[in-house]
């Protein structure tokens, strides 16, 4: 017969293991990346996912890439660095738990480590940004003591609207019809 503890431990949720990042990691960082960081989910995001973003972080802040595990499974990342300029601060560029771990605890370990290895580094303030919408995100971090929120003044300009990318294209498109009317009155030898 199991006993209460037993029983306990059977129901109890896996624990969350954070690991430095590795090489085999890269994939599987990149595409849960590519899921959750999508511009027409949060169009005023200033930076773009992409596989830049992965390998230049691991390659230059490898021990502020970390990742998550609950029973082995990849469940999630962030990706971060430590700048010195006048003072020390840390900034999380990136942080993703896959939807299949969410509200287990992944998010808040994964920052806890960062937060301790930016201590040790020296760093005195840690910083991130997120889209305002990602309702989500901001209660997540107001909840782990990050306040003084700024929304940012972002704007941008659709460069296919301004009247020089116009001139440019029928440039562009001119050089091409020229070079074939050329190749196309060469005599056949």
């Amino acid at each position: 017969m199991a006993s209460d503890t037993d029983t306990e431990t059977e129901n109890a949720p896996a624990p969350v293991l954070i690991r430095d990042m590795a090489i085999d990691d890269l994939a599987p960082v990149f595409h849960l990346g590519e899921q959750l960081f999508q511009n027409e989910l949060y169009p005023t995001l200033y930076r773009t996912w992409d596989e830049w973003e992965v390998t230049g972080l691991y390659n230059t802040d490898p021990e502020y890439c970390l990742i998550a595990e609950i029973d082995g499974e990849f469940a999630g990342f962030v990706l971060g660095t430590v700048i010195e300029k006048q003072m020390t601060y840390g900034y999380i560029n990136w942080l993703g738990v896959d939807h299949r771990f969410q509200r287990r605890g992944v998010a808040d370990s994964l920052v806890d480590r960062f937060v301790e290895r930016t201590i040790h580094q020296g760093a005195r303030s840690l910083f991130i940004d997120t889209d305002p919408a990602n309702e989500p995100a901001v209660k997540f971090f107001t909840r782990k003591g990050f306040d003084n929120v700024r929304r940012h003044v972002y704007m941008s300009l659709d460069l296919a609207q301004h009247p020089y990318f116009g001139r440019l294209i029928d440039y562009e498109q001119d050089q091409v019809d020229r070079t074939a009317r050329k190749h196309h009155r060469r005599p056949k030898g």
